[in-house]
């Protein structure tokens, strides 16, 4: 299997590895490998090269700096997170040779960054996968974390030529993604599954290879959701300024007509009204997620909205008659379920097939709801 790589001396361009690692391999079963023109990937971590009997490789640091705790950062808020990838292929931690583990995990930066940094002190091989900047889990449901994948890098990367041994070391939760046996079919490597948890990895290794029940829990607690919000409440503001305007011209409404002075002054009932939804939906339903009594996420934003509907009806927060109330209410209902709903792709709680099911139930319930309200409104302001 021959390879068209470009060996350089270490201290080149960084610009080098990237190349290095996005060549066109024919027999690999691909035409071109070539990266996107459109797509940034990160490379600040690489230090050096390690030379293999299949070309010059990067090697990386298991130390992160600022820039990676301000992209972190970034991307937790949102910002630029499709754009926050490395470049798939092989890269060197530490000195490794041709007996040292080869570990493979996402192209998400984020996952990358966890996983250099837990192997600190390790002389490992990493290959990196090429999962469009999804992280393990969601990449092995999606498939690109997968069998064909993982197989095409082992052959691109000839890691035939760059280790003996035959074993690979992947994160469960990519488990979903690749069929192990496949994968020795036709690469002759075999896979083992490595801890739920990065951190634990120098224990399996000490361990002999094996994971202890502790390391094959998958936990979801309260840091790793709050973790997640700050990204959730920004890519959902588009829900929150569509429903305001709509609302907000709705409001304007009377038996005369439309009249714009009383759509402004309804401003801050509105303002009242979907900021309640929003925090229901995306904070306190993700932060209370398992003492919430009930398994869907659709009905857990649906319990949290009614909870905060009925104290802010308690402390005289909600405005206008009591149809006006009722009105605000069944809003904030529907508007918290539906945002509750959306936390279904971030946790480790449900399935696919479960989410699709709780749609179909949760939705229409959410629309009947929103419908209502509206209704009740005009209605409160027209007669």
């Amino acid at each position: 299997m021959k390879t068209n790589t470009r060996q350089g001396e270490a201290g080149k361009s960084n610009d080098l590895f990237i190349i290095q690692q996005n060549v066109t391999i024919s027999a690999c079963g691909r035409k071109s490998d070539m990266k996107n023109p459109d797509v940034f990937y990160h490379n600040h971590f690489i230090t050096g090269e390690i030379p293999t009997p299949a070309g010059m490789i990067p090697q990386i640091s298991t130390k992160l700096d600022v820039n990676d705790y301000l992209g972190a950062f970034m991307v937790r808020w949102g910002i630029r997170r499709d754009r926050y990838r490395v470049a798939p292929g092989l890269y060197a931690i530490g000195t490794p040779n041709e007996y040292s583990d080869v570990f493979v995990s996402a192209n998400y930066k984020l996952t990358f960054d966890e996983v250099r940094k837990y192997l600190k002190g390790l002389n490992a091989w990493l290959l990196i996968l090429d999962t469009k900047g999804v992280n393990v889990w969601c990449s092995a449901g999606k498939g690109t974390f997968g069998t064909k994948e993982l197989v095409y890098r082992i052959c691109a990367a000839s890691l035939d030529r760059i280790v003996k041994h035959r074993r690979l070391i992947l994160p469960q939760l990519g488990a979903t993604g690749v069929a192990a046996h496949l994968v020795k079919e036709q690469s002759g490597f075999t896979v083992i599954y490595g801890p739920v948890r990065i951190s634990d990895v120098h224990s399996f290794i000490h361990a002999g290879y094996k994971a202890t029940k502790e390391m094959r829990r998958v936990f979801f607690g309260w840091y790793d959701r709050a973790k997640l919000i700050p990204n959730d409440i920004v890519q959902n503001i588009r829900y929150l300024l569509i429903i305001f305007f709509v609302l907000l011209v709705l409001s304007g409404i009377n038996i005369g007509g439309y009249s714009i002075g009383q759509a402004l002054g309804n401003t801050i009932t509105v303002i009242k009204m979907i900021t309640a939804g929003y925090i229901a939906g995306l904070l306190f339903t993700p932060l209370f997620l398992p003492l919430i009594p009930v398994q869907n996420f659709a009905f857990k934003g649906l319990i949290i909205g009614a909870v905060l509907s009925l104290l802010m009806l308690f402390n005289s927060l909600l405005d206008g008659s009591t149809v006006n109330q009722i009105a605000q209410i069944l809003f904030i209902l529907s508007f918290s379920s539906f945002l509750a709903m959306n936390f279904t792709g971030t946790s480790t709680y449900t399935s696919l097939a479960g989410v699709k099911k709780e749609m179909r139930i949760a939705v229409p319930i959410q629309i009947m709801l929103a419908v209502s309200a509206v209704i009740l409104f005009i209605l409160e302001i027209t007669v």
